[in-house]
């Protein structure tokens, strides 16, 4: 008789806990506020097993994760030109984001889902022309939300 209503508990609970994940929306624009070629927002901080959603506003523009710049044993994820994405993301640490036609441009994001725990690795991966300063700026964020 207990176990029935373990099992009834245990479901209760996952469902609960699918019901407080967040979605997160982040658009994939030409022209955003900061400047072109962006993601917005850029930086994003969220729980583990909340979703985000890439929504290409403008067209040409993908969603996909940097070598490197995942969280040990996270599902890597590349989104098609122009459609739109939705990840869930389960484990904690830092995710970077870039569009693939456009990342020299500096079209890259940075997400923290819970405690960043690669964080030093993510930082350690060469970026390339604009996407560096932009990532150094993520950086400085993602350290900066840590330490609150």
């Amino acid at each position: 008789m207990k176990l029935p209503l373990i099992a009834a508990a245990i479901a209760l609970l996952s469902i609960a806990g699918a019901a407080n994940a967040e979605e997160h929306v982040v658009q994939m624009l030409n022209k955003g506020e900061k400047g072109s070629m962006v993601f917005q927002p850029d930086f994003v901080r969220a729980a583990p097993g909340d979703t985000i959603k890439f929504v290409p506003t403008d067209k040409t523009h993908n969603a996909e994760i940097i070598k490197g710049m995942i969280p040990d044993g996270a599902e890597p994820f590349k989104g098609k030109p122009s459609e739109e994405i939705t990840v869930t993301l389960t484990k904690e640490g830092v995710y970077g984001v870039k569009c693939a036609p456009h990342y020299g441009m500096g079209m890259v994001a940075l997400i923290v889902v819970g405690k960043p725990v690669n964080l030093d690795a993510a930082e350690a991966v060469k970026q390339i022309g604009k996407a560096k300063p932009v990532f150094a700026e993520l950086f400085a964020e993602a350290t900066k939300s840590a330490s609150n």
